[in-house]
């Protein structure tokens, strides 16, 4: 029986990826946090409405190598669910590699990322699976487009916008929130245009029609690393992107310009309080509808004739559709089909078909379109 450690088991993404793998295949679970009675009260709780026993909880601090070691000890797959901020990556990378245990995040870093680039020799040589950027956003757009992509003989084009209105709820503000202002630090906006990448530093802006009723909305590019290598996948790609629709003019206009401007000039005491501001702004200031949807439409030919796809992943509900897209990839891992040795993007290596499949019977909601081009 596969043995999976969560790190940051008690925080609102780990309990999710907890109570889902439980559902969801006959591993082991071990909730591992820096407060023993959070996890272990998390694990009775999840003992309590699953049977088999199979959640257990371990103290871990995760910037104590030694400690970490330990925790690993009989794991075969450790999920990294604590924010950078408080999940020292780079110790937590090499304990993973040191003992010999698989590992996802579903973190989105520049640093991390360069780091697991530069041992990603060594994780092949041990034949450990090493899978990063997992989740929703990273993790389902460039998934997305190999979505697209399996419902034609060629892919021209491949646009992704998201939908972000998390307007009406109450979540309070956690450390994870800080993770997400360190993306404002580093925010690029590169997208894929007429068969080539445009300028670091350039911004692209677009309509984008998502139908039903949010209608046509303003977006802007976002760009995540995962979508750099569709280009070489697809070589009849022409056009690849992201793009971040528009939800409020004062958050998206006013605020997230004056954080990024905050986070150059104070990157350390201004990541808080301006955090602060920021996550107020998202569940105040946008009005319904209120929910998280990406959506991808892309143009290509089947037949030899024109089609365009539409495919969609909604839910109302961040941490969920956080957590739902990496145990749908866990599902092909556990039955090793998507196990392979190296270091892979969780879009990269998840059979994209199955994976929407496995998120829908999950709870989120999926759409799918596709049409003859006008």
């Amino acid at each position: 029986m596969t043995k999976i450690l969560i790190l940051g088991g008690a925080g609102y993404t780990g309990k999710s990826l907890a109570r889902h793998l439980l559902e969801q295949s006959s591993a082991e679970i071990v909730l591992a946090g820096r407060t023993l009675e959070k996890v272990q009260a998390l694990a009775d709780q999840l003992n309590a409405g699953h049977p088999g026993g199979r959640a257990t909880a371990v103290r871990v601090d995760a910037a104590d190598a030694a400690a970490m070691k330990t925790a690993l000890a009989g794991v075969d797959l450790m999920l990294v669910a604590a924010p950078l901020t408080t999940a020292p990556f780079e110790t937590v990378i090499r304990c993973a590699l040191e003992t010999g245990v698989d590992y996802l995040d579903v973190q989105i870093g520049q640093k991390k990322l360069a780091l697991l680039q530069s041992l990603a020799g060594e994780i092949e040589k041990k034949g450990l699976c090493f899978v990063t950027e997992a989740g929703f956003h990273p993790g389902l757009p460039a998934a997305m487009v190999r979505y697209a992509a399996a419902q034609l003989d060629s892919i021209e084009s491949a646009v992704i916008a998201g939908y972000l209105n998390m307007g009406g709820s109450k979540l309070p503000y956690t450390e994870a929130v800080d993770e997400l202002m360190e993306v404002f630090k580093d925010f690029q906006s590169q997208v894929f245009k007429n068969g080539k990448w445009t300028k670091v530093g350039s911004f692209d802006m677009r309509k984008f029609d998502f139908g039903g009723d949010i209608g046509e909305r303003g977006c802007y590019s976002m760009f995540f690393e995962e979508l750099r290598a569709m280009p070489e996948m697809y070589p009849s790609l022409k056009e690849v992107g992201f793009y971040l629709s528009e939800t409020h003019w004062l958050l998206d206009w006013v605020l997230s310009m004056a954080v990024m401007v905050g986070l150059k000039l104070f990157p350390k005491s201004g990541l808080r309080p301006l955090g602060k501001l920021y996550w107020w702004a998202m569940f105040n200031l946008p009005k319904p509808p209120h929910r998280l949807e990406l959506q991808v439409q892309a143009s290509g030919l089947r037949d030899g004739k024109p089609v365009r796809v539409r495919a969609s992943v909604a839910h109302m509900d961040g941490y969920e559709l956080t957590a739902i897209p990496v145990v749908a990839y866990l599902l092909q891992y556990l039955d090793g089909s998507a196990r392979k040795p190296g270091l892979w993007m969780m879009s990269h290596l998840a059979e994209p078909v199955r994976l929407m499949q496995d998120m829908e019977r999950m709870g989120v909601k999926v759409g799918r379109d596709s049409n003859p081009a006008a």
